[in-house]
């Protein structure tokens, strides 16, 4: 599934098996020659291992939302946060295996009819096509594209609230736009396949971040008069589940995924293991923030404004900021392809032409995240509505579907396992998903992340220019009425004109930090 360029090198490493095919790629023809520039480049750019796929899995799920976590735990309360992560990550790795399964059995179906897919990223609403019909298609299409489109917007909000934290002399609207101007380059990736070593720096960055926020907050220790009032209101309750919700509904890319393998039929498991890994990164951070800070976290739905500024805490917004860039474009990459194939640049071998094309796509992204700056509130909003849909109920009913009868069930390519009871069992728990999260995830968590987020509309308006910002101090002004001073001599004048003004509430201040505080933590 590489380019031409990469071609023999893909020949080497994966004989042509039955259900496999190959991406061409937008790169240029070198003729595969075995130079040590061409070493280089598959080693840092064409991947297509297991190992590949499961970098892509975690750094995509991880991701900014290992920042509002902390606040999901705040709405939650400490137990039903962790028994929420580990049941939604359950729930999104059974999705993900769905979604992988159909994909076999649509592109085995094709590859029977002597399909050609070498020039051809096959994408989520095309194997709903040939498996369900186009209604599916339209059904999926809708959906996946709008997730993704908001995906990327979160990702370009997270970029501005995290900069804001080491660099305050912009207000996060303008560093959306600067943002927004750096995430358009990644319109010269040509596909999942390309992102090899962005993938596995996109995880050693979260890694470190997580890590950073657990044993910062240890060490940090219990604000004074920490209370962990959690859960309180069912609406807050709600809006904190269905983020977890999204967290771990990462998996709109999976076919594309999956279509970058040089073996796809490995990526059976390759998500369950990702989500144990992430497991290990969102349980400690989240529960540590949570434990150190309580109920602070209502009022910070991104974890780092709460911890004491030092070399640490910018490393990590650093490492933060380049890991939503690069996930920036793993959400973006599908509405990529979906835009080639509609003005039918799909199959165009010029990468130049391509980026340009793509460039449009990026438009939208950019304004929805000025409109909707709201750092928590909209994941919340974006998974109940459209990841409930788009990688939980879609693919159960789908699944369901496609195997009604048992001829497609003794033909299928990649029957259920027995340790999940067969068709039986895979019936019930897909029955079980369809029901959970249409009731939970959509109905009460719908109707919660809608009314948390209008209340963030109502409070900040749209294109806020600061959201959750810290309030600037008061600059003295002429017009400015000051109390009456005593006759005390400043700098020679007895008027009180020479009076410097007051130093600015240090950051911990507006936080609520003593300033004792800020002599702990990394």
């Amino acid at each position: 599934m590489g380019s031409e360029v990469d071609g023999s090198l893909a020949n080497e490493k994966a004989p042509e098996t039955v259900g496999v095919g190959r991406y061409v790629e937008m790169e240029l023809q070198d003729g595969g020659a075995n130079t040590a520039k061409s070493r280089l480049s598959g080693l840092l750019w064409h991947g297509g291992s297991a190992y590949d796929a499961w970098f892509s899995c975690a750094s995509n799920q991880v991701a900014q939302v290992l920042l509002t976590l902390p606040y999901s735990f705040s709405q939650l309360g400490m137990l039903s946060g962790i028994l929420f992560q580990l049941f939604y990550g359950l729930l999104g790795s059974w999705t993900a295996y769905l979604i992988s399964i159909l994909y076999l059995e649509y592109r085995t179906r094709k590859e029977r009819e002597k399909v050609d897919f070498r020039n051809h990223v096959i994408q989520w609403f095309e194997v709903l096509d040939g498996l369900l019909g186009r209604h599916w298609r339209n059904v999926g299409l809708a959906f996946n594209c709008t997730f993704l489109l908001f995906g990327s917007v979160i990702q370009l909000i997270a970029c501005a609230s995290n900069i804001y934290y080491i660099n305050d002399k912009l207000d996060k609207r303008t560093w959306t736009y600067i943002f927004g101007a750096c995430c358009a380059t990644t319109v010269f990736i040509p596909s999942f396949h390309n992102y090899r070593i962005w993938s596995f720096l996109g995880l050693v960055m979260t890694t470190y971040t997580a890590w950073y926020l657990a044993v910062a907050s240890l060490i940090h220790g219990q604000v004074d008069g920490v209370k962990h009032s959690g859960p309180t209101k069912m609406v807050l309750y709600f809006t904190g589940a269905t983020n977890i919700l999204y967290t771990f509904g990462g998996h709109a890319v999976t076919v594309e995924i999956m279509h970058a393998m040089w073996r796809p039929q490995k990526f059976k498991a390759i998500y369950l293991m990702a989500t144990l890994y992430v497991l290990t990164l969102t349980l400690p951070s989240a529960a540590s923030v949570y434990w150190a800070f309580g109920d602070a976290l209502l009022t910070h739905s991104n974890a780092l404004a709460l911890l004491p500024r030092t070399a640490w805490r910018d490393a990590a917004v650093v490492l933060m900021l380049i890991h939503q860039f690069i996930t920036f474009g793993f959400a973006c990459t599908p509405l990529y392809f979906v835009w080639e194939k509609l003005i039918g640049l799909h199959d165009c071998r010029s990468l130049c032409k391509r980026a340009a094309a793509r460039l449009p796509v990026v438009v939208p992204i950019w304004f929805l995240a000025i409109v909707f700056p709201f750092f928590g509130p909209i994941n919340s909003a974006v998974g109940s509505l459209l990841v409930s849909f788009t990688v939980y109920i879609i693919p159960a009913l789908a699944h369901m579907i496609t195997f009604r009868s048992a001829h497609a069930r003794e033909n299928a390519v990649e029957p259920p396992p027995r340790f999940v009871g067969r068709w039986t069992g895979t019936f019930i728990i897909n029955a079980f998903v369809v029901a959970w999260v249409l009731v939970v995830g959509f109905g009460f968590g719908g109707w919660a992340s809608v009314t948390n987020f209008v209340h963030q509309i109502n409070t900040f308006g749209l294109f806020t220019k600061c959201y959750q910002c810290p309030p600037p101090p008061l600059p003295s002004s002429p017009n400015t009425t000051w109390p009456p001073f005593p006759a005390t001599t400043f700098n020679g004048t007895t008027d009180g004109a020479g009076l410097a003004p007051a130093p600015a509430p240090s950051p911990g201040h507006f936080f609520g930090y003593h300033h004792r505080h800020h002599s702990h933590g990394l």
